[in-house]
């Protein structure tokens, strides 16, 4: 099968070169263009990332010699790849002109960004919970007078580490009414270099600036559903975050209590669905898809960051520490790799979805 070209558009930041390496064997796609911000545009990728390559694998043989791209200029991009994957590093109101741009252009954009995630009309795609909020595009496109661009975005990388495993106990027919969660995130969701080593040694911080904000709306609108031309955010659930960052290299932990709205579930029935759960990758047999999209521990000192984050090549959600709560009905700890699930990977699982719909050709 011929491979599709893709791009990366901040392809010489942290994410960006997460996709460059989760891609160099892809089945389905193979990166062609890349782009970045002025500064890199001219060189080859090799020197536009000389001493800052942050992998720890080699620069693909592939990539070394693409020369960089300016990440706004559309027209560089044009006939080199069918889509591109968006993890520039820019102020937001010019991430959406740019975004759009390359939309209007017909080159769909599968983003990491969140300056698209309150558009009403662009899902925010986590393809085991929201698969169906890909039917939105052909209306997106129509209000836009888009032919064959559209843009897709994944959410706040922490969100998969809690959310996934709630949406599989709400399939099975419990409904989550309140959830409290406490979030602590790897140093490398704050990109490179992140915190200096001054601020995190013996130390976490209880604050992320906007993470918050982000956490408490984006779940809503996952599990919401297509309503028009828009998508309705879900009714009925509240929920409240609180964000920190700690010592951890990579690995998102959420610490998560939840309120269930009529009946609730047994613990042992709870450990059944999480081990049981299949969703739309897995039936699909998407490459990227882990074969278990929810992996259970059942000691009482796991999930762990370093013991657990590359379950399922780093697209697992690894659950644990499930018990009654004193003041909610349950509590549990999950946990996700920030910069496979809940960056680059992520996106890439969201671009094979769209593949097999027939979005991306």
């Amino acid at each position: 099968m011929e491979k599709i070209g893709c791009g990366v558009l901040g392809a010489t930041g942290m994410v960006g070169q997460s996709y460059i390496r989760l891609l160099e064997n892809h089945p389905w796609f193979e990166v062609r263009y890349v782009a970045a911000s002025s500064r890199s545009a001219g060189k080859t990728y090799e020197e536009a990332v000389h001493n800052r390559w942050l992998m720890d694998t080699n620069i693909p043989k592939k990539i070394r010699g693409l020369v960089v791209g300016e990440a706004g200029d559309v027209e560089l991009a044009k006939g080199e790849c069918s889509f591109v994957f968006s993890a520039v590093s820019m102020g937001k109101e010019e991430i959406r002109k740019l975004e759009d741009t390359y939309a209007g252009n017909n080159i769909p954009v599968v983003s990491n960004n969140s300056a698209h995630r309150n558009t009403a009309d662009v899902p925010v795609l986590i393809p085991e919970i929201n698969g169906d909020h890909t039917d939105i595009i052909p209306l997106q496109q129509a209000k836009r007078g888009w032919e064959r661009g559209f843009i897709v975005v994944k959410p706040n990388c922490s969100v998969q580490s809690y959310l996934i495993p709630v949406r599989a106990l709400v399939e099975a027919g419990y409904n989550v009414k309140n959830m409290i969660i406490t979030t602590l995130q790897g140093l490398s969701g704050g990109g490179y270099p992140g915190p200096s080593a001054l601020d995190m040694v013996d130390n976490i911080i209880p604050f992320i600036k906007g993470e918050e904000e982000k956490s408490e709306k984006e779940p809503l609108k996952i599990l919401g559903r297509v309503e028009g031309s828009i998508i309705k955010d879900l009714d009925g659930l509240k929920v409240s975050v609180h964000c920190t960052r700690v010592p951890v290299i990579d690995g998102h932990t959420a610490c998560v209590s939840l309120l269930f709205d009529s009946k609730k579930p047994a613990l042992d029935e709870i450990v059944r669905i999480w081990k049981g759960y299949c969703s739309i990758p897995q039936k699909l047999s998407l490459p990227s898809a882990p074969q278990e999209p929810i992996i259970y521990r059942p000691e009482p000192d796991r999930p762990q960051p370093r013991k657990d984050r590359n379950a399922g090549n780093g697209m697992a959600i690894v659950t644990g520490r499930l018990r009654e709560c004193n003041v909610f009905d349950y509590r549990f700890v999950g946990l996700s790799h920030n910069t496979v699930r809940g960056a680059a990977g992520g996106g890439i699982l969201n671009a094979e979805l769209l593949k097999v719909k027939g979005y991306i050709e």
